[in-house]
């Protein structure tokens, strides 16, 4: 079961985005096995997690296929900005 941290502020709870050890697990392994099948677009990433993986329920793969988002996006903008330093430095 996942457990989320919430913080309660005026009597609302707010959770955090905590994401269980199996949910980032089985994202990196994914990517890791499958690099080229993911792109920083959740709808593609999702049917692409429900091909590859099987027996996962639905809030599983959404999940997954999220981390995976933004992992991805993550990568993209850090390379990014590499490439626009190299410029600025050369």
């Amino acid at each position: 079961m996942e457990h989320e941290k919430s913080t309660k502020i005026g009597g609302t709870a707010y959770l955090g985005k905590v994401k269980t050890e199996h949910i980032k697990r089985l994202a990196k392994e994914l990517i890791e096995r499958f690099p080229n099948k993911f792109s920083s677009n959740f709808d593609d990433n999702k049917h692409a997690v429900d091909k590859l993986t099987e027996g996962a329920t639905t809030k599983v793969r959404n999940q997954v296929a999220g981390y995976i988002t933004h992992t991805i996006s993550l990568t993209q903008t850090n390379s990014a900005s590499e490439n626009v330093e190299e410029e600025i430095v050369a």
